[in-house]
């Protein structure tokens, strides 16, 4: 009988279940206000560190936090960086407190984020976590009365291919992949322990306006306006490079299959005169010819993380117009009355 309840147990230990999707990450109020500190101190200048935490079924929980050093270009510096991260991780283990990693936070400059670099991140994680998450905050948008916190992931889509290295346009609509389907956001529940809920309670004022209302009212949005047009400029100006790439793709295989043709004919009419002659036909492809060496086409990875910039930053632009004519409107009404 014990025999046969230790065999069970180890088929169960030895058989891998699917883990379910990624529903929540959860996440500390201490945890949030460590990223906040770190992104504000070193603000405008982007910073990174470690998420610790616990993954448990369909729920990421982030439990503690701690800051990377300033990266630089040096070999000896991300050497002492990878040290300084495991020193860090064998303190916190002695101490008893949570030290498996779930991901990292990064602090953007106003929705910036979506680079090749932020998926290399990801997809060397992915190497040993079997799940990880990206904590995004704007310290600039949360100036703006908005707590700019978001997690991220990679598709799992997106990772087949990303790991297959083919973003031709055949490959993308065999996947049915787009641009937007790159990233997903996981939404984040703060988590507060019942002794800080209580401690925050006593600590709440009396009065029932904050500074922080106050700082929402302010009619002033030009600069923060003005930025995201800049960005998106930039954007839009990236994206029209990445198509002229394309335009000049098609125009050389569109010339090459007109070389391709032109060979072709000229081969065949070689062949009827080879015929009438009463000789062997030549050959009608010829690899070693260079008209059919085929032509690689460029990867659609950037232009498809260009365009999710591009829709991030209409959609910061739309909020915060939106809020700005709120604003107008209440101060018009304020001024009739």
């Amino acid at each position: 009988m014990a025999t046969t309840m230790a065999k069970s147990f180890l088929q169960a230990a030895a058989t891998e279940e699917a883990a379910p999707p990624l529903r929540v990450v959860q996440i500390e109020g201490l945890v949030i206000l460590k990223i906040i500190k770190h992104c504000k101190d070193h603000s405008p200048s982007l910073v990174t560190g470690q998420l610790l935490g616990l993954d448990v079924g369909s729920v990421l929980e982030v439990t503690n936090c701690f800051p990377f050093p300033m990266r630089e270009e040096d070999e000896e510096v991300e050497a002492d960086g990878a040290n300084y991260q495991l020193e860090m991780m064998r303190c916190l283990r002695e101490v008893n407190v949570d030290n498996n990693t779930v991901g990292w936070y990064q602090s953007t400059l106003l929705g910036s984020f979506q680079t090749v670099e932020l998926i290399e991140t990801f997809m060397n994680y992915q190497e040993n976590i079997r799940r990880c998450v990206c904590i995004i905050y704007d310290p600039s948008r949360s100036d703006q009365g908005v707590l700019a916190l978001k997690a991220l992931k990679l598709s799992d889509s997106f990772m087949e291919l990303y790991r297959s290295n083919n973003f031709t346009g055949d490959k993308l609509r065999e996947k049915n992949l787009s641009w937007v389907d790159i990233f997903e956001e996981i939404p984040i529940k703060v988590s507060n322990s019942a002794l800080i809920s209580a401690f925050m309670t006593e600590l709440e004022p009396d009065t029932p306006v904050t500074q922080c209302d106050y700082d929402r009212l302010q009619l002033s949005t030009s600069s923060l306006m003005e930025r995201n047009m800049e960005f998106l400029i930039e954007c839009m100006d990236d994206l029209s490079i990445e198509q002229q790439k394309f335009q000049f793709y098609y125009r050389s295989l569109s010339r090459q299959q007109a070389q391709q043709q032109a060979w072709l004919q000229k081969r065949r009419t070689e062949n009827m005169a080879r015929k009438a002659a009463g000789e062997e036909p030549l050959p009608e492809e010829d690899p070693s010819n260079p008209i059919f060496k085929p032509l690689p086409e460029p990867s659609r990875l950037e232009s498809f993380l260009i365009t999710n910039q591009v829709s991030n930053y209409c959609n910061q632009i739309n909020g915060v117009s939106g809020q700005s004519f709120n604003r107008l409107y209440l101060m018009k009404a304020l001024h009739e009355e």
